[in-house]
């Protein structure tokens, strides 16, 4: 009896360890085809005109009498208030800042040899919405210019421009880079004789706000690019 139990009990684990072999490759089959995706990318890119400028007009005004320089300094600002104004700039989108004044005198280099003793630079700063007019009022200095108002064109004095509205086009660009990268990834399925499965993972990229190009600041060109797996199925 007891040689019969023993004899039963490797049958049994016999039989265990077929049914173990069988199972094996259905399990690594599974497993495989668990590994079976693909990685792709889409890019999504618009050019979207700028919906906020802030505009700083910048002049300079010298002279000898700090009193006379200041009624410049007045009579100049009014001049550019009337300017902007008469081109559909409210007053609420307008500031004007403190002048800044140099005492050319009291520099090291130079000393009293300076035509005048005094230089004042004023900032009267647009801040508004209303991108189109502030371009036709930058086409239109030359009236400043011919009224004795030369604005500056350096640095400081350059229009910055932004998209403010950006949340409003992320939705439709997350889906357009979506659906490019499903568009690869359908390439690649059809290529390989694979059947392309679901999303298994995806990310979304840094949206990136950049000029067009240097003539044209205005013009601003968003760019996303989107991360997807999927996966693959026989």
């Amino acid at each position: 009896m007891e040689n019969k139990g023993t004899f039963l009990a490797g049958v049994a684990v016999m039989i265990g360890l077929i049914c173990v072999g069988l199972c094996i490759p259905k399990a690594v089959k599974v497993m495989d085809s668990a590994k079976r995706n693909v990685s792709v990318r889409g890019l999504c890119e618009k050019e979207v005109p700028a919906d906020k400028v802030i505009w700083p007009l910048q002049y300079s005004v010298a002279g000898d009498d700090l009193s006379d320089l200041y009624k410049t300094i007045e009579t100049n600002n009014a001049a550019i208030v009337a300017f902007l104004k008469g081109g559909g700039i409210d007053e609420g989108e307008i500031s004007i800042s403190a002048p800044s004044i140099s005492d050319l005198y009291t520099q090291e280099y130079g000393g009293n040899n300076r035509r005048f003793r005094y230089v004042a630079k004023s900032t009267t700063t647009v801040g508004t919405g209303k991108v189109d007019k502030v371009l036709e009022l930058m086409n239109r200095q030359g009236e400043l210019i011919r009224s004795g108002i030369t604005l500056e064109s350096g640095w400081e004095a350059r229009p910055a421009f932004s998209l403010e509205s950006l949340n409003d086009i992320k939705p439709q660009m997350i889906e357009e880079a979506t659906k490019n990268a499903r568009a690869s990834a359908q390439k690649f399925a059809d290529d390989s004789g694979s059947r392309l499965g679901k999303i298994r993972e995806a990310t979304q990229g840094y949206f990136t706000i950049e000029d067009r190009d240097s003539n044209t600041p205005q013009i601003k060109k968003v760019r996303v690019v989107t991360n997807v797996n999927y996966s693959l199925t026989n």
